[in-house]
């Protein structure tokens, strides 16, 4: 049986892309490749066309009226589309958190099983979560299965590790289809960033936001005698540019947002991706398996989340103290003055790659859980 299964997130493309649309985009990919029916229901400001048709699943989108805290809410057109939709549905999947999908599963209270990936604790809103609390309870109680990234947040969260929660928690890590990449790169964002031929720089690569450590990675490349590329936009922009200025740290290159092609070219050549996150905001890194699939060494931070399991410290890279820009400096000339360990490392991060995160092993993992609980 090839079930019709329903995911639900407040946002999906074509709206500004972000690292857990993507996420959802790599499920749909790889499951339908399996024989999985997808479909994705969202919010839009934007929601005209309502229906879009992709490879990976089609897209039903509602209006959202409001996104406080990062909480798109719709009104009761959304509860009607959700309703049909659910009705026809063999299994409901939910991407958590997103409290209105809580609200739209207890007002229309769906027939069909439901399971929930759970991405994040709600970490920084904290009145939101205080007030969210009961709801969210009762909707964790009535999933089938709930499902971590890694086993490191799954014992770590203290929402996960409740014991009305754990018995239903399963592992299964975020991955990507490598097919879904460019097999082209545009190598002119080298001369437009001012990097010769073979220079050995760092890539950090992502949305720019306070969780991200970015500040303590500045004052790190400062040290370094080689190039930090900073690639992506986001709020912590200006005052990251404002750092680079004040403390001299010249060899810091902010490329802004690239394309697709330019970011393939800049994960191929670097010397190593870095990730300096320091709060648990940082759940997974899947940036750190994109940059495992081109097999380059990886430097992260331990946190306590699935960044320690997606980078294995001395094996597909190494774990470094949160916070701490000597900690960082210390982890990049290593692999910047030792080319054996760097490519020993990038070697197993494409093949742990390989084993956990590609596509098939998403697929097929996701596409079972979606069986057994339709059947």
């Amino acid at each position: 049986m090839n079930p019709s299964v329903l995911h639900v997130y407040r946002t999906y493309f074509p709206d500004p892309p972000g690292g857990l649309q993507e996420a959802i985009r790599q499920i749909a990919l790889s499951t339908v490749r399996q024989g999985i029916k997808n479909t994705i229901y969202t919010l839009s400001p934007r929601p005209e066309p309502a229906e879009i048709f992709y490879p990976e699943a089609r897209i039903v989108r509602s209006r959202s009226w409001a996104a406080p805290a990062s909480c798109d809410l719709g009104g009761p057109a959304a509860f009607r589309a959700f309703s049909r939709l659910a009705q026809e549905s063999d299994v409901l999947h939910y991407l958590f958190p997103w409290p209105f999908a809580d609200v739209m599963h207890a007002v229309v209270r769906p027939v069909p099983p439901a399971v929930l990936t759970y991405i994040s604790d709600v970490v920084r809103q904290r009145w939101l979560g205080a007030a969210y609390a009961p709801l969210m309870w009762r909707t964790l109680r009535q999933m089938r299965v709930i499902i971590a990234n890694s086993p490191a947040y799954a014992r770590t969260s203290p929402v996960l590790a409740h014991p009305d929660i754990s018995p239903k928690v399963r592992v299964i890590p975020l991955g990507i289809e490598e097919h879904s990449y460019p097999k082209q790169s545009d190598d002119t964002i080298f001369e437009r960033l001012g990097l010769t031929a073979n220079e050995p720089y760092f890539l950090f690569l992502g949305v720019l936001r306070y969780y991200k450590g970015l500040h303590f990675l500045v004052r790190a490349a400062k040290a370094l005698g080689a190039r930090l590329v900073i690639a992506g936009s986001g709020p912590e922009g200006g005052s990251l540019k404002v750092l680079a200025t004040e403390i001299g740290a010249n060899n810091v290159v902010f490329a802004g947002q690239v394309t697709d092609m330019e970011k393939v070219a800049l994960l191929k050549r670097c010397t190593g991706l870095v990730l300096p996150s320091h709060l648990r905001s940082e759940a997974y890194g899947m940036v750190l398996v994109e940059a495992a699939m081109f097999g380059r060494p990886l430097i992260s931070c331990e946190i306590g989340t699935g960044t320690s399991f997606v980078n294995a410290h001395e094996e597909t890279g190494l774990v470094v103290a949160p916070e701490s820009p000597e900690e960082l400096t210390r982890a990049m000339r290593v692999l910047l003055t030792d080319d054996r360990l760097a490519g020993a490392m990038g070697s197993e991060a494409r093949a742990r790659y390989d084993r956990l995160f590609s596509g098939p092993a998403l697929g097929q993992a996701y596409a079972d859980l979606f069986r057994e609980v339709a059947g």
